[in-house]
C-alpha cells in the first residue's frame, strides 16, 4: 500500500534553536524545539502535525493490542454529572484535583479524571446475566486533572490522553484471568513501542482492590522512585516496599525510663549531637493530621517519613502535616519533644515503622520542654496501634524477598493495573443473574495507560545530544529525505520520496528552497526520524548517503541500492 509523502516546504513545522525558558526535562525541551507540541496554557498543550502523528502511532499500537485480547472499544463523555461520583465517594476524595463546573441551571458537573463510575453504570445497564460476562471495555480519551503544579511538558499536564479499560467478571478466578490478559497485552504494547520498562508491585491507594502493579519507564526525569533487587529480580514502587516486623525482644529486659535534660534539641540532629549517640538510637515522632485528626508516626531517627507512602497507605483519607496552631490547647503535645509514652489520653493514634518492634528501646521526647527520655521501650512504655511501612526507602535497604541490598532508580509511570474487586460494583449495586438464578455481585479490574505520557517517556529514553530519536513504529516517518542543495538535488529528492512512498515507505522530505544544508541536517537530527537519506553532491554520480539516526552510522550508496534497502524495511 502506498504511503504519503510529507513535504517540509508545505508542512506546518517551525523548529527552534534554543530551549524554551520553562523547560525542565529533556522531552519538554526537544518536543517543543522539534515542533511536535506547543504550550497553550499551563499544563495544556497543542499537538502539531508531527506530534499528532507520533501520538496516533502510539494510540494505534495500544488499540491493536487491546483488540487482540477481546476488549471492546467505547467512548464515554468527558463532561460528567456529579451524582455517580457522589455515590462512589470520589466527588470529595478527589479534592482540588477535580475540575468542577455548573451548567446554566446550576447543576454540578465535572471533567472526567477517570471513568470507573460511568463504566460500571454502562455495564449495569447493558448486562443482566452471567451469560453477558466476562466483558472487557476500553476507551482512549482525554482526561482532566487540576494539577497544582503542572510541569515537565506533556509529562504532567492538566489534560492528557489515556487508555483506560475495565474488566467485569462473576468470580475472582475470572478477574485473575482478565488481569493476566491485560498484563500480557501491556508487555506487548511497551515492547512494540521500543520502550525500556519495568513491572513493579504498587499500592492501590484510593482505587482500592487487592492486586496492583505499575509499568514504569526508567528515566532521569521520572517522578516515581522504584526499588530493584539485582539478586532476585524483586521490583516495587518505593511506596509498596514492605519490610517484616523486626524481631521482638523482651520489653521487661530494659532499665526504667530515665529523663534527660536536653535544652535546645528540638531536632534529631541536635539531640544526637548533644547526647553523643547515633540518630538510629532515637525515635522520631512526626505529627500529621489524617482527615483533620492528629496522628503520630514513629520511625527511627535516622530515617525520614515518606509522606506520599503514608498517604497511599491511608487513602482515601487526606494526610497533611500539623502546624504550630495545632499545638494550641494540647498541653500533652510539646513541640519538638513529643514521645509516644504516656499519651494514651491524648486522643491520637500511634502508627510506627516495623523497626519499632516490641522490646526495642529508644531515646525520644519526654513530652516536656527541653527534656528527652532514655530507655523508652515499645510494649512496656507505649503501644503501637498499627505498623505501616512509612519510611523513605534507601539504597542498600534489604530486599523483602531475598535480603540483598536494593537499588533505587527514577522512572516515569506509563501504566497501572488493578484488581479492583467489588468496590464500584457495591457502590452501584452491579449484579447479574447467576447460573443458579440468584444475583451475583460483579467483580472488576481497572487498567490504565498514559498514551500522551508514553510519547514523552519514549523521548526521554531514546533522545540524544542532537535531538529526538524515535523507534520506527512510532516515528512520524520511516525516512527523512534531505535535499542538500538546490535545483537537481531537490528534484531527485522528490522523485525518490515518491518512489519510496509507492512501496509503502513513509517519507518526510526536506525540499525547502533557500535553506542551507547545515540547517536541514540539524533539523533532521532534531526531528528524529529513524533513517536520513541525504541527496547531495554525489547525486550527480548516482550516489546518496544513508544515515542511521540511532547509531549515527553513515554509508554512501548507489541510488537504486538505497531505495531497495529502504523499501525492504517498510
Amino acid at each position: 500500500m502506498a504511503a504519503r509523502v510529507q513535504r517540509m516546504s508545505r508542512l506546518m513545522l517551525k523548529t527552534l534553536r534554543e530551549d524554551p525558558a520553562d523547560a525542565e526535562t529533556l522531552s519538554h525541551r526537544l518536543l517543543v524545539r522539534a515542533g511536535y507540541v506547543r504550550r497553550t496554557a499551563a499544563g495544556i498543550w497543542t499537538w502539531l502535525p508531527l506530534g499528532r502523528q507520533v501520538l496516533e502511532n502510539v494510540t494505534r499500537i495500544v488499540r491493536e493490542e487491546m483488540d487482540a485480547i477481546g476488549a471492546q472499544e467505547v467512548l464515554l463523555p468527558a463532561l460528567l454529572p456529579k451524582e455517580p461520583y457522589e455515590e462512589s465517594g470520589r466527588w470529595e476524595e478527589y479534592g482540588d484535583l477535580l475540575f468542577r463546573l455548573k451548567d446554566r441551571k446550576g447543576a454540578d458537573y465535572l471533567l472526567g479524571p477517570t471513568h470507573e463510575e460511568i463504566f460500571t453504570q454502562v455495564v449495569k445497564d447493558q448486562c443482566a446475566s452471567y451469560k453477558d460476562l466476562p466483558v472487557m471495555l476500553y476507551q482512549i480519551q482525554t482526561k482532566y486533572r487540576d494539577e497544582a503544579r503542572p510541569r515537565s511538558g506533556i509529562l504532567r499536564g492538566r489534560e492528557f490522553l489515556m487508555k483506560d479499560s475495565y474488566s467485569f467478571d462473576t468470580s475472582d478466578e475470572e478477574l485473575a484471568e482478565s488481569y493476566r490478559l491485560h498484563r500480557e497485552a501491556y508487555v506487548r504494547i511497551f515492547t512494540r513501542l521500543g520502550m525500556d520498562h519495568r513491572i513493579v508491585s504498587a499500592v492501590s491507594g484510593a482505587m482500592g482492590g487487592s492486586a496492583s502493579e505499575e509499568f514504569l519507564a526508567p528515566a532521569a526525569a521520572g517522578e516515581d522512585t522504584f526499588a530493584d533487587c539485582p539478586s532476585c529480580g524483586y521490583a516495587a514502587n518505593t511506596e509498596a516496599v514492605t519490610f517484616p516486623l523486626a524481631p521482638a525482644g523482651d520489653p521487661l529486659a530494659h532499665p526504667p525510663i530515665e529523663e534527660l535534660d536536653t535544652p535546645d534539641t528540638p531536632t534529631i540532629e541536635t539531640l544526637a549531637d548533644h547526647l553523643g549517640v547515633p540518630a538510629s538510637a532515637t525515635l522520631k515522632n512526626l505529627l500529621v493530621k489524617v482527615d483533620g485528626e492528629i496522628w503520630a508516626v514513629g520511625v527511627p531517627g535516622d530515617r525520614e517519613v515518606d509522606l506520599g507512602k503514608l498517604a497511599e497507605h491511608l487513602a482515601p483519607a487526606t494526610v497533611e502535616l500539623v502546624t504550630a496552631e495545632d499545638f494550641t490547647g494540647r498541653p500533652a503535645l510539646v513541640r519538638g519533644y513529643v514521645g509516644p509514652q504516656g499519651l494514651a489520653g491524648a486522643a491520637f493514634r500511634y502508627v510506627a515503622d516495623p523497626r519499632v518492634a516490641p522490646g526495642t528501646s529508644w531515646i525520644t521526647g519526654a513530652n516536656k520542654p527541653d527534656t528527652h527520655a532514655r530507655n523508652v521501650v515499645c510494649g512496656r512504655d507505649f503501644e503501637v496501634d498499627e505498623y505501616l511501612d512509612v519510611v523513605t526507602v534507601e539504597d542498600g535497604d534489604p530486599c523483602p524477598s531475598c535480603g540483598a541490598g536494593l537499588k533505587l532508580d527514577r522512572a516515569i509511570e506509563i501504566g497501572h493495573i488493578f484488581q479492583l474487586g467489588r468496590k464500584y460494583a457495591d457502590a452501584f449495586g452491579l449484579d447479574v443473574l447467576g447460573k443458579d438464578g440468584k444475583p451475583v455481585r460483579v467483580t472488576m479490574g481497572s487498567y490504565g495507560i498514559g498514551v500522551s505520557r508514553a510519547v514523552a517517556a519514549l523521548a526521554e529514553q531514546t533522545a540524544d545530544a542532537q535531538g529526538l530519536c524515535w523507534p520506527r513504529e512510532v516515528a512520524p516517518a520511516d525516512v527523512h529525505v534531505v535535499a542538500a542543495g538546490k535545483g537537481t538535488q531537490i528534484e531527485l529528492a522528490l522523485e525518490l520520496a515518491d518512489r519510496l512512498a509507492a512501496s509503502g515507505v513513509r517519507v518526510l522530505v526536506d525540499d525547502r528552497a533557500g535553506v542551507s544544508p547545515g540547517v536541514k541536517f540539524t533539523d533532521a537530527e532534531l526531528v528524529g526520524v529513524p533513517e536520513i537519506l541525504v541527496v547531495g553532491r554525489g547525486a550527480a554520480k548516482g550516489l546518496v548517503e544513508l544515515k542511521d539516526r540511532r547509531t549515527g552510522e553513515r554509508e554512501e550508496l548507489p541510488v537504486e541500492e538505497a531505495v531497495e534497502r529502504l523499501t525492504a524495511r517498510a
